[in-house]
């Protein structure tokens, strides 16, 4: 008779019961930081059942309530809704004394929600699931406040000059984000379940915020994109897209984007492992996003992100070396030294990727332009032009190339050798055209007579116009 009993004890639960989480297990401790007043908590089964249809942005009162783990099994789900209501509750940060005691219990409540999350001792199910993204919602997805340039009037503003942002509600939004980003790498959650509520909706909010000024938000931003992208496969068409089309808004219309830097951290890691053959889609994603992003103003602010995945493209396919370097050429900066310089970094860690022959199909027009800044007047960019022959690769491509390459940049050295006002680049000068000399001396010695039969012509011609400008003002003199 004690077994029946015993075995109608452990009956099967009905489907009714099927949506209530298991008993948490004694290993989870509770999170010391959190207190609740326990003679203050009433009785947690309201009259009627809580639904999701409760959780609003509101400004009520924040009700104090029991650890999940404290009450019954039965009440569990009831309890674990009212605490989601408790922290969809806005509050004024700007005041750090108003609602003190209402931002305590709700921080607290968070705390508990991370510990539960990230310790797996209480599986939630669907519906508790759909509102805890619906609570998080509610708190991330907000009007972003003005930027700095906005509230200025400025028309360009320097990201070095401007004052950090620093959201005051960060102490709250932080707990938030953690939770969004434990419970997405939760290894208990189910991706086919969370990818209803985590859904290309969802996807799009999330990379509205990456514009935010706060660079916190931002790395938490990034980190959670990354691990999205990683965990549900569905989303990653929608997610390459959606971050394509904040790149053509920010090129195309308004070159201001506090996001930039970390969408291309994201996609530094997304275009590693894409697999070879790469789709055409990757191609044209390269072709019309990533390469016009050098035209912007501020591309020091994220050029090294930037740098990092048109090279990885190279690496990845080294056909596209040509499409690549004739890409930079089209956006070469005309005045901006600075601008110049990091090109000159990123076009020599493309060619140390590139293959003999694209480096063939794009050698004239790229060092036509190397010879325009082997001459510039700033030290610094004749410079680190003039480092390209410390690259053993490049070396190699300009030798086998040299009859094209020399004549194209002789001119340029011999003017520096002459000319230049900083003695740094006329060593450097000296050095590379005693490089060629050594690579092969017969051609040197016919680009040498050919440069001074230029200039002698060149003389000829300034002879000339000399003599004519004299036998104008002899005749104006006279009266003629």
């Amino acid at each position: 008779m004690f077994n029946k009993i015993r075995k109608r004890g452990h009956k099967k639960a009905s489907k009714s019961d099927g949506a209530e989480p298991p008993i948490p297990t004694t290993n989870s401790a509770p999170n010391p930081d959190v207190t609740v007043n326990h003679a203050s908590i009433t009785a947690v089964a309201p009259s009627q059942p809580l639904t999701l249809d409760c959780l609003t942005q509101n400004a009520g009162g924040v009700e104090v309530l029991p650890l999940l783990k404290e009450v019954p099994l039965s009440e569990r789900h009831v309890l674990f809704i009212k605490k989601l209501q408790n922290c969809c509750i806005a509050f004024d940060f700007l005041d750090t004394l108003k609602n003190a005691r209402e931002k305590e219990i709700k921080r607290q409540t968070l705390t508990e929600f991370i510990d539960v999350v990230n310790s797996g001792s209480c599986k939630m199910n669907e519906i508790m699931q759909e509102g805890l993204v619906k609570m998080i919602s509610i708190n991330i997805f907000r009007c972003l406040p003005p930027t700095v340039h906005e509230n200025t009037g400025s028309v360009s503003g320097d990201p070095d000059e401007d004052e950090m942002f620093l959201d005051p509600s960060w102490p709250h939004l932080q707990l938030v984000y953690e939770l969004l980003l434990r419970y997405v790498v939760s290894p208990d959650m189910d991706t086919k379940v969370a990818k209803r509520y985590l859904d290309h909706s969802f996807v799009f909010k999330l990379l509205d915020l990456f514009d935010s000024e706060d660079p916190r938000e931002r790395e938490y931003l990034k980190t959670i994109l990354h691990r999205i992208y990683g965990k549900f496969m569905v989303h990653r068409p929608f997610i390459r897209k959606a971050i394509n089309d904040v790149f053509y808004r920010f090129i195309f219309e308004t070159e201001r984007h506090s996001g930039i830097c970390e969408l291309l951290e994201i996609l530094g890691s997304i275009i590693n492992g894409f697999a070879v053959p790469m789709k055409e889609e990757h191609k044209l994603f390269l072709v019309r996003a990533l390469i016009p992003l050098h035209k912007a103003k501020c591309v020091a602010a994220y050029h090294q992100q930037l740098s990092y995945c048109i090279t990885q493209f190279v690496e990845k396919d080294y056909r596209l070396a040509d499409i690549v370097i004739r890409g930079l050429l089209k956006y070469w900066p005309v005045t901006n030294c600075g601008k110049e310089v990091l090109f000159l970094g990123e076009l020599e860690d493309v060619l140390e990727a590139t293959q003999s022959e694209e480096f063939q199909r794009c050698m004239v027009p790229l060092f036509r332009q190397i010879g325009r800044s082997i001459n510039s007047s700033h030290f610094q960019v004749a410079e680190r032009a003039l480092f390209w022959w410390n690259n053993e690769h490049i070396v190699s491509l300009i030798a086998e190339n040299r009859r094209t390459i020399l004549p194209i940049i002789f001119e340029a050295l011999e003017k520096n050798i002459k000319c230049h006002w900083n003695q740094a680049i006329n060593g450097l000068s000296v050095n590379v055209r005693r490089m060629f000399q050594e690579m092969d001396a017969e051609l040197f010695e016919e680009c040498e007579r050919k440069y001074e039969e230029k200039e002698a012509r060149a003389g000829k011609v300034e002879e000339q116009r000399v003599w004519t400008w004299k036998r104008l003002e002899e005749a104006a003199a006279n009266g003629c």
